[in-house]
């Protein structure tokens, strides 16, 4: 029988890894990979495909910092590596740019209806993925997509159907929205279901994600112990009272993961 520990980390894309400044043990996908460039420039590798030895820190701008101001991905790697300056602001470009790339591609599937009243009407009919608002749109008419979105939510357990909230993407520009969808004047847009209405919105979560910080990301301070690459991951020998993340059975665990590549 397969253990149950094996089976998680396969529904998570692979094996679990560790992150290079708190050490907790994490799926892939709540982590960034970076690896060093031919040019010795660390890299980051959002799509985890790069050749080359990876080291992984936690999906939060707040850890990324923090790995930089330790020196903790050259201590990693055992190796001299030119790490940029702006490596957060970097990562936030890089996932935004890939987002609105996704966007664009949902938008070519035909999923993407833009315009206050095609929002609200694909919002009553229930089949809305997801509506976006344009972060510098009216606040009145982000008001109204709100009530609309109540109105269904309503509708639906007086019907006895089960609650589903439909998330609001608010982060990008009427530019930028413009941009991806190719037409001028996008305030208001709703996704409808669909695997690239679902590549966006996953692209959406992570950008919110890192921007966020991921909770208890950076614990704890000592950094002196081997932490994970792609060869091995050196987990801790004993959960910190002082970081809740690390006392969970999987950052306990002491089960090395294998190669990621």
């Amino acid at each position: 029988m397969k253990p149950a520990a094996a089976t998680r980390s396969d529904r998570r894309d692979g094996p679990e890894r560790s992150c290079v400044v708190s050490r907790a043990v994490k799926p892939p996908d709540d982590l960034i990979r970076f690896v060093v460039g031919p040019d010795g420039v660390l890299t980051p590798d959002l799509k985890r495909k790069l050749p080359g030895r990876g080291v992984w820190a936690s999906l939060s701008a707040r850890t990324v910092a923090e790995a930089v101001r330790r020196k903790a991905f050259e201590r990693s790697l055992k190796a001299k590596v030119a790490v940029p300056a702006d490596l957060v602001d970097l990562i936030d470009g890089l996932m935004r740019r890939d987002a609105l790339q996704a966007l664009a591609m949902a938008n070519k599937a035909g999923l993407v209806q833009a315009g206050f009243a095609k929002v609200e009407a694909m919002v009553g009919s229930g089949r809305c993925a997801a509506v976006i608002a344009a972060s510098d749109g009216a606040e009145d008419g982000q008001r109204k997509i709100g009530q609309a979105l109540r109105r269904v939510e309503i509708a639906r357990q007086e019907g006895g159907l089960k609650p589903r909230k439909v998330p609001v993407v608010g982060i990008f520009a009427a530019a930028d929205l413009e941009l991806a969808l190719g037409r001028a004047h996008v305030i208001h847009a709703a996704l409808a279901p669909g695997p690239a209405a679902e590549g966006f919105l996953s692209r959406w979560r992570r950008l919110v994600r890192y921007r966020t910080d991921d909770a208890g990301a950076i614990e704890p301070d000592d950094l002196a112990d081997p932490v994970e690459t792609d060869d091995v991951t050196t987990r801790m020998a004993a959960p910190d009272a002082a970081n809740p993340e690390a006392a969970t059975p999987d950052a306990a665990r002491p089960k090395a993961a294998g190669p990621n590549e």
